[in-house]
């Protein structure tokens, strides 16, 4: 099960860096700080952000869960 629990950790680990890389900046951040300014539109979010925020939230959702569970095995 640990074993289980630490492939989880890496993988979803890897997968949550990819996919708040690959989310558009918001400016006023370090985006803007190299050139990325408001060129984003103020209207809403395009499907592909929605979906990619809810991939990311899933992620982080399964990052957590993999740390709580290696922290209770480590803990017994």
């Amino acid at each position: 099960m640990e074993l289980f629990l630490q492939i989880l950790l890496i993988v979803s680990s890897v997968l949550l860096i990819i996919a708040v890389l690959l989310h558009r900046g918001r400016g006023g951040g370090l985006s803007s700080l190299f050139g990325g300014g408001m060129q984003s539109s103020l209207s809403g979010s395009s499907v592909a952000e929605k979906n990619l925020d809810r991939i990311t939230l899933g992620l982080g959702a399964v990052w957590v869960i993999a740390i709580v569970g290696l922290g209770l095995l480590v803990k017994l």
